[in-house]
């Protein structure tokens, strides 16, 4: 079984259960500001998660400022100093860029999983 959240205006909202609580709940994921909610089912937990997007918005826009962005499309990634080199050689081999070679590399992998 897949992992799976909810996305909603561009953000994505986990989906997490409480035993001890009888709950399901989640938070708003890869935002620095802490955004949750919670439920008792799965259609009631997506409108709460929806709800509270939009209520971050609001608040963002309230307070005049801006809302977290999940991702500013960069991020960095640990290869190890061989496969470095082998990415390097072979983007130069092709004429690309590094960041263009890696960025192909990894559509190509998605494109394969979905």
């Amino acid at each position: 079984m897949k992992n799976q959240c909810f996305n909603y205006k561009g953000f994505n909202g986990s989906i997490e259960t409480s035993l001890e609580d009888g709950i399901l709940y989640g938070k708003v994921l890869f935002i620095n500001d802490h955004v949750s909610y919670d439920a008792d089912t799965i259609t009631a937990l997506k409108t709460e998660f929806e709800a509270a997007v939009d209520d971050y918005l609001q608040t963002c826009e309230a307070l005049n400022i801006e809302p977290c962005k999940p991702f500013k499309g960069s991020f960095n990634v640990r290869v190890g100093s061989e496969l470095h080199k082998n990415i390097a050689n072979q983007a130069a081999q092709e004429g690309v860029s590094l960041n263009e070679l890696v960025k192909s590399a990894l559509e190509e992998r998605l494109a394969t999983a979905l």
